[in-house]
């Protein structure tokens, strides 16, 4: 090494110099972080049912859990940062500063990280709709024209582990067989085995009754499945007759949907409705219905329950079924969406905004209604409304459930739409007092 650089004269590196830093985790983060940021907005937040189930008090024994508040800090800003993964944030808390500061010489561990990810669904629901609630109640947000869309998101589930009814019960009853062999196998082994081999029992006998589970959900799930197979074919005839349905034995509330791309994998539909002239989340479900047609009624009844009656509802032609649309009329709301096969009658001379015959005289109104150029306006706004949080949550990483299950998908779902109203909130500011929507919440 030395005769390589020759008579040149470098700074070598001190490697074995030992050395003492006088600087705190706080002193290294730059004033303007985000993590900052991040933690000042979950301090102001109400979350104190995170601490009811700690059993470790002043007046009890016991080792002190991680505060839960350092947890739900690290989800936030790891959603913002585009992390959606356990055991990356895990090695993150080890060598990236602004977790390290987060954290604040806390040790967690990835099981820690993943369990809170997923349990804590009501609680993300209540601090959504509170910080929504709270900017309407200062007149911030109107809440006066809503958008709702959907998106697929991949689930996690191969498209190899769907089966048929008979499939299904036969692997149900094999794994039904295997967790009772597992069971008598542990009634016969030694009582003298070391820690090792039990806690290698505890695990296979854990993993095969888990199994099991899934199977007879999925069977439950079939069931379901069935009936409305039966119904459908019934109104089809034989002509139209679909092929047997499947359910998955990994995700059995999966279910295989039509992609973006146009082709068909395991995916969830993830339902926003969003305030158009905010663009901030305001309600966030997950489903597994692969066609959007039913799911109108369904999201505005929450969104009047929660919150208030919109004057305006905008969705696409995917929504634009005769109930869903009736429903929202006759509740006073008026819908602003796409007609069917509307480009077409265009494109034959036809006129699809009259009237039609055996048609309600609610479905009639809003056909005439988008024959004007003034609703046509208001549909516009849909676009920008719906889409763009759909794709920040994307950008985010809401590309692909790593949970199995709707209630787990859905917590997934709520951290992304907390991030992405944070982000607005940072943005968005009061004309009146110059404040940002982010410093109206946390004062």
């Amino acid at each position: 090494m030395q005769s390589q650089r020759g008579d040149a004269r470098v700074q070598l590196p001190q490697r074995h110099q030992a050395e003492i830093f006088g600087r705190s985790l706080d002193q290294l983060l730059r004033d303007d972080h985000l993590a900052r940021t991040v933690v000042a907005y979950c301090e102001s937040l109400d979350l104190s049912e995170l601490y009811a189930p700690i059993k470790a008090t002043h007046h009890h024994l016991g080792r002190p859990p991680i505060d839960p508040r350092i947890l739900f800090e690290l989800w936030l800003f790891a959603t913002l940062e585009g992390e959606n993964k356990g055991r990356r944030i895990d090695k993150l808390c080890k060598r990236d500063l602004a977790y390290m500061w987060i954290c604040g010489e806390v040790s967690v561990n990835y099981h820690t990280i993943c369990d809170f990810r997923t349990q804590h669904h009501e609680l993300l629901e209540r601090i959504l709709t509170d910080s929504i609630a709270l900017l309407h109640l200062n007149g911030l947000i109107k809440l006066e024209t809503i958008a709702q869309d959907g998106m697929r998101v991949r689930a996690s589930a191969g498209s190899g582990s769907f089966r048929r009814q008979d499939s299904l019960e036969e692997s149900r009853q094999a794994a039904e067989t295997f967790l009772q062999q597992v069971n008598d196998r542990d009634d016969q082994e030694d009582d003298e085995d070391d820690d090792s081999t039990k806690g290698q029992r505890a695990a296979r006998k854990r993993a095969a009754q888990e199994r099991l589970d899934r199977l007879e959900q999925a069977c439950l799930e079939m069931e379901q499945m069935q009936e409305r197979y039966a119904k459908r074919n019934e109104s089809q005839g034989d002509k139209h007759k679909r092929s047997e349905p499947r359910a998955s034995t990994t995700d059995p509330e999966a279910r295989r949907m039509k992609m973006g791309d146009g082709g068909f994998r395991p995916a969830m539909n993830v339902q926003f409705a969003n305030d158009a002239d905010a663009l901030v989340i305001i309600k966030a479900d997950v489903n597994s219905e692969g066609s959007d047609a039913s799911l109108l009624a369904p999201m505005y009844d929450e969104v009047c329950k929660t919150y208030c009656q919109p004057e305006n509802y905008l969705a696409d032609g995917g929504f634009s079924k005769k109930g869903g649309i009736t429903h929202l009329e006759e509740e006073g709301t008026k819908f602003y969406g796409k007609l069917y096969n509307e480009n077409k009658l265009l494109d034959q001379g036809k006129d699809p905004y009259a009237a039609k015959p055996r048609e309600n005289k609610h479905f009639t109104a809003f056909r005439e209604r988008m024959g004007t150029e003034e609703a046509q306006a208001i549909y516009r706004r849909r676009a920008p409304a719906a889409e763009f949080p759909n794709a920040v949550c994307r950008n985010q990483g809401l590309r692909q459930f790593s949970d199995r299950g709707l209630v787990k998908a859905k917590s997934q779902v709520l951290w992304h739409a907390l991030a992405y109203n944070f982000r607005r909130f940072r943005n968005l500011i009061d004309k009146k007092t110059e404040r940002t929507y982010l410093e109206v919440l946390m004062s």
